[in-house]
C-alpha cells in the first residue's frame, strides 16, 4: 500500500464486517487458511497498489482487535448501522466521512471489499481501483465468465419470493447478462422461433432468464455473460454520496479468475473455502521467517513420525523419526526461538526424542489448547508469534490459538484446509526440516554445528 501523498489520488477500501453473523456465528473471524475472514481482506487491500487507506467497519470489538493487528484503521458502526436491514452502502458512507473527519483529507474514490469472499486477490483490488482513479469509470465491480443457462421457477412464488430468501439473483449482484432472448425484443431469437409461441408459454413451471428454451446455442455462439463476483466495488466518492448506491454512471467490469469465486455465507460454504485454501493461498500468502514467529510448539504423531507405531511381542512401541528434523530442530534451537513438543500421547518415546533433540516436552495433555495458552504464558510470548506444526484434528484448537499453524503435507484435509501454510514434505519425512528452513532461510546452513 502506497504512502499516501498530495499528488496521489486517495483511495479508501472499506471492509464493512458485522459481529452479528446468522449463518456462521463469529464468520468475519473465521479462520481460513489458518487466517481469519476480515485479515484475509485487509492483507489483499494493504497489498493493492491503488489503496491508499484501508477502514474496516464494525461493530464487534473481536473483530476490530483483528482488523487493527491486520494493519487496518477501524471505525465503530452504530447500532442503527448493524441491525439485519442495513445495507452495505450505508456502512461505507458512514466510515468514509469518518476517515475524512479524522484525516482532514477528502477521499477520491471508495471501495467496498467484502471479506466473505475469501480468494479476492489484491490484483482484484487493484483493477476496480484503477478503473475509477485513472480508467475514467464512474463504477466498478468484479466479475467472473458466466456460461449457464439461468432458469427461474414460475410456481416458485411471488416475484421475489426467491429473492428476500437469498436463493436467486438480486438486482446489481449476480449474473451480468445479455438481454434476456425472445422476451418481448418482438424478434424471434433462433430458427423456428415464433413469437405468439413465446407468448403462449405456461404460467407454471421454469422458464429461461438469459435465454430462450426453445433454442439451445452452442457455447461459442451466445455473447459472454459475466457472473457478479460480490468481492469488490470501486465508486467515485462523490458520486456515491450523490446517487447512495454502488452502481451509477459508467461501471467497468473487472475480470477475474472465476475458480477464485467463492461467498462464505453458511457453514457448507466455509468448509469448502478451507479444502481449497491450501490450493488458492498455494504462493500467494508467503512463508514464515524469524521476524514473524519467537517460538515453534510441534506435535509428535504423524508430525515428527509418520503415524505409524510398531508394536513387539512385549507390547513396546517403536515409531520411525527422520534425522533431518532433529537438524532443523537444532538450528532453530540455536536460532534462539522458543521450543516445544506438545503431545496427547502420554508415551516413553515422546519423552526421549524430546531428549535426544533438547527441547521441552509436555505430553499425555488433554486440551492441547489450554496447555498450550498457559505456556505461552508463562514464556511470556503473544499466541499470534507461535508458530504451531500439527496433522490431525486434535490439532485445530490450537491453530485457532496461534498466529502460525501450519499442517504437514501428510495431515487431515480439514487441518490443511485451516493452516496458513502447508509443508511439501509429510510428516516423519523432513517436514520440520523444511520448516526451520522457511524460518532461518541461508542462516540455516551457516550456524555452527
Amino acid at each position: 500500500m502506497p504512502e499516501s501523498t498530495a499528488a496521489v489520488r486517495r483511495v479508501l477500501a472499506v471492509i464493512p464486517a458485522r459481529g452479528g453473523s446468522k449463518g456462521v456465528p463469529a464468520k468475519n473471524l473465521a479462520p481460513v487458511g489458518g487466517v481469519p475472514l476480515v485479515a484475509r481482506a485487509v492483507r489483499e487491500c494493504r497489498a493493492a497498489r491503488h489503496v491508499t487507506d484501508v477502514v474496516v467497519s464494525t461493530d464487534d470489538a473481536a473483530i476490530a482487535e483483528t482488523a487493527r493487528q491486520a494493519g487496518a484503521e477501524v471505525v465503530l458502526r452504530p447500532a442503527d448501522l448493524a441491525g439485519d436491514t442495513a445495507t452495505s452502502e450505508a456502512a461505507v458512507l458512514h466510515a468514509l466521512d469518518a476517515h475524512e473527519a479524522l484525516h482532514g483529507a477528502r477521499v477520491d474514490v471508495v471501495l467496498l471489499v467484502q471479506c466473505t469472499s475469501p480468494f479476492l486477490t489484491r490484483e482484484d483490488v487493484d483493477g476496480v481501483a484503477a478503473a475509477v482513479a485513472d480508467g475514467g469509470a464512474d463504477t466498478a465491480v468484479t466479475v467472473a465468465p458466466f456460461h449457464g443457462f439461468l432458469w427461474r421457477d414460475a410456481g416458485a412464488g411471488a416475484p421475489g419470493a426467491d429473492v428476500a430468501a437469498g436463493h436467486g439473483p438480486v438486482p446489481g449482484a449476480g449474473a451480468v447478462s445479455a438481454p434476456d432472448r425472445g422476451a418481448g425484443t418482438g424478434a424471434p431469437s433462433g430458427p423456428g422461433d415464433d413469437p405468439a409461441a413465446a407468448r403462449a408459454e405456461p404460467a407454471a413451471g421454469g422458464h429461461g432468464v438469459n435465454h430462450d428454451k426453445s433454442f439451445r446455442p452452442r457455447r461459442q455462439d451466445r455473447p459472454q455473460d459475466f457472473l457478479e463476483t460480490g468481492a469488490a466495488y470501486a465508486m467515485d466518492a462523490a458520486g456515491l454520496r450523490e446517487h447512495g448506491h454502488r452502481f451509477f454512471g459508467r461501471t467497468d467490469l473487472v475480470r477475474t479468475d472465476p475458480a477464485r469465486v467463492l461467498e462464505v455465507d453458511d457453514p457448507h460454504d466455509l468448509a469448502r473455502a478451507r479444502a481449497l485454501a491450501p490450493l488458492l493461498d498455494a504462493g500467494r500468502t508467503g512463508l514464515p521467517t524469524a521476524d514473524d514467529i519467537d517460538a515453534v510448539v510441534l506435535d509428535f504423531d504423524g508430525t515428527q513420525t509418520d503415524d505409524r507405531v510398531l508394536i513387539d511381542a512385549d507390547g513396546r512401541e517403536f515409531v520411525s523419526v527422520h534425522r533431518g528434523d532433529g537438524l532443523g530442530v537444532a538450528a532453530l534451537r540455536r536460532g534462539g526461538l522458543k521450543l516445544l513438543i506438545l503431545s496427547t500421547e502420554q508415551n516413553p518415546v515422546v519423552a526421549a526424542r524430546a531428549r535426544k533433540l533438547k527441547i521441552p516436552v509436555l505430553h499425555g495433555v488433554d486440551r492441547k489448547d489450554l496447555a498450550l495458552k498457559q505456556w505461552c504464558e508463562e514464556q511470556g510470548i503473544a499466541p499470534e508469534r507461535v508458530l504451531y506444526v500439527g496433522n490431525d484434528v486434535n490439532d485445530l484448537p490450537c491453530f485457532a490459538l496461534v498466529g502460525w499453524p501450519v499442517a504437514v503435507a501428510s495431515a487431515h484435509d480439514a487441518v490443511r484446509g485451516a493452516a496458513r501454510a502447508v509443508t511439501t514434505l509429510p510428516g516423519g519425512d523432513g517436514a520440520v526440516r523444511e520448516i526451520a528452513g522457511w524460518i532461518l532461510g541461508p542462516s540455516l546452513d551457516s550456524l555452527p554445528q
